[in-house]
């Protein structure tokens, strides 16, 4: 017997109400059950995957109504039972902003859990425009920097403007799904709340490069909004260089952000820039290398917060480059946090004001060293 998607009393007017299992709930909450989504995605055939990651596989499916959704299969066991994870779900699908991923629903019939999303029809960004079959000429300048300040904003909701923040903790090219418009979603938010600690959603690529994530989480679990920013960072090298942060450019073998310091402390990040591009507005490309550097540094305290950062995409303003230091590797972490961490903690940190106030301006804008770290 299904026992999802029950059909409503005559007294009930949320659309969402659900009695499942001998639990009853008025959450916005869409309850689906299993057999309306292995109808969607025909038996969960291989042909509509579209995707796979830590959190589970991903199917594209037709629901009843014709709309095409994306479904989204845990593989991993939630430490949950099922009211507490329909309470967490409630909280992800009452976060809304135009560049997070919607979430349509959810199935929790016997042992599954299934979410069901929006589906974007061009895909990650990972394939889209990092992929073997990618077509990075179909996205411009214009198109590029828009995705970089669509996740910022996604990302600065998460952080800053929802009454429990969220940190993301996988951010990467493949949870950035891309619409019709070229208008970026970052997905898998929230989802990290559903499982135990030691079930990991980070990716394996990241052992033996820098990766995504940062230093500081990788060796010692120091999991904060800091960590989000740090892998934002690599995120828009790799938008404005059209290349994967996991693969070695060139032939010297050195990964994505060790090239970009080696070219920046060579005064030749043009050189970064994806070829694809044609014509750019070199000042502006290159300040948004320079902005993601300082989100990768090696010190987590020295790292912009989300609002800052998306202050600096978005305004010509000038970057004070004096307080840039190296970015943070995995692989040299001890070492080079405490000599970023030396030379920065007393010039870093101001005695007064709010990280969050408006600190820059469009024409004589204050430095970095004048943000104070949450």
């Amino acid at each position: 017997m299904s026992w999802c998607c029950l059909p409503r009393s005559r007294k009930e007017e949320n659309p969402y109400s659900n009695s499942i299992g001998g639990i009853y709930t008025e959450k916005n909450i869409r309850l689906f059950s299993y057999a309306e989504l292995r109808s969607a995605t025909d038996n969960f055939n291989r042909t509509k995957k579209i995707g796979r990651g830590g959190f589970g596989t991903v199917y594209k499916g037709t629901i009843r109504n014709g709309r095409e959704v994306a479904i989204k299969v845990l593989s991993a066991e939630s430490r949950q039972g099922i009211r507490e994870f329909l309470t967490e779900i409630d909280v992800i699908t009452n976060v809304k902003h135009p560049n997070l991923v919607e979430l349509i629903g959810c199935c929790v019939e016997a042992n599954n859990r299934i979410l069901v999303y929006e589906y974007l029809q061009n895909s990650s960004l990972d394939r889209a425009l990092l992929g073997s079959n990618s077509e990075p000429a179909n996205f411009t300048w214009n198109i590029r920097s828009a995705i970089c300040v669509g996740v910022a904003r996604g990302l600065a909701y998460l952080h800053e403007e929802i009454a429990s923040p969220i940190v993301h903790r996988d951010i990467k090219a493949s949870n950035v799904l891309i619409d019709k418009n070229y208008i970026p979603k970052i997905g898998d938010f929230g989802l990290a709340k559903l499982f135990p600690d030691n079930i990991t959603h980070i990716s394996t690529r990241v052992a033996g490069t820098t990766g995504y994530l940062a230093p500081e989480y990788a060796w010692h679990g120091q999991l904060t909004k800091k960590a989000d920013i740090y892998s934002f960072g690599v995120l828009v090298l790799e938008i404005v260089s059209g290349r994967s942060s996991s693969k070695s450019l060139l032939d010297d073998e050195k990964v994505l952000l060790e090239k970009t310091w080696e070219y920046y402390e060579e005064k030749r990040l043009n050189e970064l820039v994806d070829p694809a591009l044609g014509d750019y507005p070199e000042d502006e490309v290159i300040r948004y290398i320079k902005v993601a550097l300082f989100c990768v540094q090696a010190a987590a305290a020295r790292r912009p917060s989300m609002p800052q950062v998306l202050t600096m995409l978005s305004k010509p303003i000038r970057i004070n480059e004096s307080e840039l230091t190296a970015p943070g590797y995995i692989h040299d972490y001890k070492t080079t946090v405490s000599k970023a961490t030396t030379s920065s903690n007393s010039r870093f940190k101001t005695s007064a004001g709010s990280e969050d106030s408006n600190v820059f301006s469009t024409v004589v804008p204050p430095t970095i060293s004048e943000m104070s770290p949450r």
